[in-house]
């Protein structure tokens, strides 16, 4: 099994550490992967995007053109990649971020209001974590299970505060609309 995976928003959103977390999740449960981020010229408020490619085989290429799971947190994201999504794909969407609802009906489309959670929760940075939560509810590519020694993988010794805060996160989006 390969999923292809595309999450996209502005720099400073955690886009390239969401990435970095299911690469890690992925590499975890011994699959075959690639992590591709790609950021604008400013890195805060510029657009990022980061690719990530987990597999049971060897992967050919770490580029995404057509991704089987797409995650937006704002409308220029959701603009430029929801008509590149696989027929039978899946979207998910900061709801707080994109008012306008997905226009494709070939695809399975969840709206979180990710943003808003984050805020309403004391942690107003991870939005991205409880978008990556809620993804690991409705997706297969990677369990829920482990979590735990996935985020203790990308969170350094530096921020070792921030731990808690990324493992609350992701269950907030787990348990989102549950």
């Amino acid at each position: 099994m390969t999923t292809q995976i595309l999450i996209a928003g502005f720099g400073g959103q955690g886009i390239l550490f969401a990435g970095k977390f299911l690469a890690n999740k992925g590499l975890l449960e011994g699959r075959q992967l690639s992590w591709l981020p790609s950021y604008g010229p400013e890195m805060r408020g510029g657009t990022a995007n980061c690719s990530v490619v987990l597999s049971d085989e060897p992967i050919g290429s770490p580029i995404v053109n057509k991704p089987d799971v797409l995650i937006v947190m704002n409308l220029p994201s959701l603009d430029k990649y929801e008509k590149a999504v696989a027929p039978g794909g899946s979207v998910f969407v900061d709801s707080t971020l994109i008012e306008r609802p997905v226009a494709r009906e070939d695809v399975k489309t969840y709206y979180i209001p990710a943003t808003k959670l984050a805020q309403q929760n004391g942690i107003p940075t991870l939005a991205n974590m409880i978008l990556l939560g809620k993804v690991m509810r409705e997706s297969s590519f990677v369990s829920f299970e482990g979590i735990e020694d996935a985020v203790r993988s990308v969170v350094s010794a530096k921020h070792a505060d921030l731990y808690e805060v990324n493992l609350k996160a992701i269950r907030l989006g787990y348990e989102y609309g549950a």
